[in-house]
């Protein structure tokens, strides 16, 4: 039996009494998710080990199957992977957002919605004014960048710029771990700690004086003036997906986003870029489900990722979340599973978030996320509806991190 997974990232939320007391999810209209709740199996899933921030790239790599405590090493290097930069053995690699700053708050985390052209002007110019023989930066897409400090040492606190919205953004700055080793070959926590956060502090006066940002002033509209880099690490030892799970002989993995991109790099996926995908609201759905429909025609795994929940999520934009979960249902579950069903071969079919991203939080929250499964011939459980209550009743209970995996893999 073949794999597919449907992950809308940040889809799960809280109860929100501008719906009257229901999440997103209970609130909007999905009844193609609810079709496949009926006809499968539910239940809820523990993402985020003990001792992790629930970061996408945290809990996708879970969902994956992977054990953090053995392959986590941040954001940085994933998003690396999926750029096509090939980490030295004493490059540290950090997620380098270009955010926008407000009367000394992060007044958001993707500088006012930045486009990857405009992005890739002001990333040239940064690495103009500011690149050397230490430190370099590279475009990723949109507002999500990569930084590459040789010799760096992994082991400094950030702070992740959607974690603290409308905070002020000094206390936030780059700080060392307590008790941070010494490594050969490296400069020290607190040596890293000081060069990314004077790089902030020059990226804020550069960037204020761009002629891209003084047209977005003259607009009125919101200025990208500040780097803000985190969740840095060294290059990942991970086994492939296929010498995890045998079943496994090839697989895809379909995102707009550069840190699942990478996850897949290392699993060992072929990576689909679909034209128009865009992480937000306005991605092109329907090319990314055809390509999954492609993808699973000719291999045994295909990953397709959703953003735009969660974007939605961060900017706290209650009427846009509620759409990005109707487009999800109507334009990626409808199509997928309308193809799918027509096949002789059946297909396994998942459905789930990464984590919560509350609308009224505005940053992701470590709670379990439903799930479904499906496939032609599954005994159903009792839940008819797909949301955060509905499966608490779900026929496969509560799984925590890999079992999800392991479960999902087991299906033959």
């Amino acid at each position: 039996m073949k794999h597919l997974i449907i992950l809308g990232d940040g889809m799960a939320d809280h109860a929100v009494e501008r719906l009257g007391g229901k999440t997103p999810l209970q609130y909007a209209d999905t009844p193609y998710m609810d079709l496949l709740a009926r006809k499968g199996r539910t239940g809820r899933l523990i993402t985020v080990p003990d001792g992790f921030m629930p970061g996408s790239e945290v809990a996708n790599t879970a969902i994956m199957g992977y054990d953090l405590n053995k392959v986590y090493e941040g954001r940085g290097p994933l998003e690396a992977a999926s750029i096509g930069y090939e980490m030295a053995g004493d490059d540290m690699a950090i997620r380098c957002n270009i955010i926008t700053l407000d009367d000394g708050k992060i007044a958001t985390h993707n500088g006012g919605n930045l486009q990857t052209e405009d992005a890739d002007v002001l990333i040239r110019y940064l690495n103009e004014k500011l690149g050397n023989d230490r430190v370099k930066f590279i475009t990723g897409i949109q507002y999500r960048h990569l930084l590459i400090i040789k010799g760096g040492s992994k082991h400094i606190v950030c702070a992740p710029p959607h974690d603290h919205p409308n905070e002020e953004w000094r206390p936030l700055l780059v700080k060392p771990e307590s008790g941070a080793p010494a490594e050969q070959g490296r400069m020290t926590a607190q040596e890293t700690a000081d060069l990314i956060n004077d790089l902030i502090i020059k990226s804020q006066s550069l960037l204020s004086e761009h002629p891209f940002n003084k047209a977005r002033k003259q607009r009125g509209e919101r200025q990208a003036n500040s780097i803000w880099p985190w969740s840095g690490g060294y290059r990942p030892s991970m086994q492939t997906l296929m010498q995890l799970y045998p079943d496994i002989k090839s697989g895809s993995v379909i995102s707009a986003v550069d840190l699942i991109r990478g996850i897949g790099h290392y699993a060992g996926l072929e990576v689909v870029k679909v034209e128009g995908a865009t992480g937000l609201a306005d991605t092109n759905y329907e090319g990314k489900a055809q390509a999954a429909i492609e993808a699973i025609r000719k291999q045994d795994f295909v990953f397709v990722h959703i953003e735009a929940s969660d974007e939605a999520g961060h900017d706290g934009d209650l009427e846009l979340k509620l759409h990005t979960i109707e487009s999800l249902d109507r334009r990626i579950v409808e199509p997928i599973y309308n193809e799918l069903k027509t096949w002789a071969e059946p297909v396994c079919i998942a459905i789930l978030p990464d984590h919560p991203t509350p609308v009224e939080i505005r940053t992701h929250v470590k709670e379990p996320v439903p799930f479904i499964i499906y496939y032609p011939g599954i005994q159903p459980d009792n839940v008819q509806v797909y949301d955060e209550e509905s499966c608490i009743g779900g026929g496969y209970g509560m799984l925590r991190l890999q079992e999800f995996m392991q479960t999902f893999m087991n299906i033959k």
